[in-house]
């Protein structure tokens, strides 16, 4: 995603080069990049599984062991069935985790429990669905919230925070601005962890990770390359667990 961050911290170099961003994105029959903006792709996957590593991939994987240190035992929240998310859940479960998932969809609820889920909650049905996760640690609340809304779920992700918590922040889905509860950052001590995607040294660490337990990327749907209309409206539309891809 950012073909120049190879390591070390992000800046307005590396941001201004990042595909699809600063440069055009992946969406094309031909590319040509430099050698170092590559990494090898895990042997145990197809081209198609491949695709769903550099964004949503480097990402969950940049917010639970990177950005912060998600230990086995721990307790962490994921919000929604996304590319993210779902990343984040086979992650957490490699890893020894206890996963707490929301969803809006039975049928996607039903997947989440499938794929490992230890707990999932309605957040429609259960808007303080923050109270709600800490009940399921009885009362002391998660480690670490993948935030992947914004400033609509903010609030609740802290409501399910324990004291000394850690909020990775990385989704703009319910806006770009909003009330801070500031007060809840500081009177529970919360970390919160600002999350770009990743550097490549983070993304070979990844695929280590999906390497040595053998994790295989949920792709929820692949189109041809001369329906990529039809795929980012599929994607749009919500209705996907995991990652839409687009295949040549």
């Amino acid at each position: 995603f950012f073909p120049s961050w190879q390591d070390g911290e992000l800046s307005d170099f590396h941001h201004a080069r990042a595909l699809g961003g600063g440069q055009d994105g992946m969406l094309a029959e031909e590319v040509v990049l430099a050698e170092t903006s590559w990494v090898r792709v895990p042997e145990h996957l197809s081209f198609e599984q491949a695709a769903t590593l550099p964004c949503a991939g480097v990402t969950a994987w940049n917010a639970m062991f990177e950005a912060t240190q998600l230990r086995p035992g721990q307790v962490v929240l994921l919000q929604g069935t996304g590319g993210v998310s779902v990343f984040g859940l086979q992650l957490a479960k490699a890893a020894g985790a206890t996963t707490i998932v929301t969803s809006s969809s039975e049928a996607k609820r039903k997947r989440a429990l499938e794929l490992g889920a230890d707990h999932v909650l309605d957040y429609v049905a259960e808007p303080k669905w923050g109270d709600a996760a800490r009940a399921l640690t009885g009362g002391r609340g998660v480690d670490l919230v993948v935030e992947v809304g914004g400033p609509g779920t903010f609030d609740q992700s802290i409501a399910a925070l324990r004291y000394g918590g850690t909020m990775s922040l990385l989704g703009v889905l319910t806006g770009l601005r909003g009330e801070v509860n500031t007060y809840g950052l500081f009177h529970k001590a919360l970390r919160v962890a600002g999350i770009y995607v990743g550097s490549v040294a983070m993304f070979e660490r990844f695929n280590h990770a999906l390497s040595a337990n053998r994790i295989t990327p949920i792709v929820d749907k692949v189109f041809g390359f001369e329906q990529a209309r039809a795929a980012y409206e599929h994607l749009a539309s919500g209705s996907h667990f995991g990652k839409v891809v687009i295949s040549l």
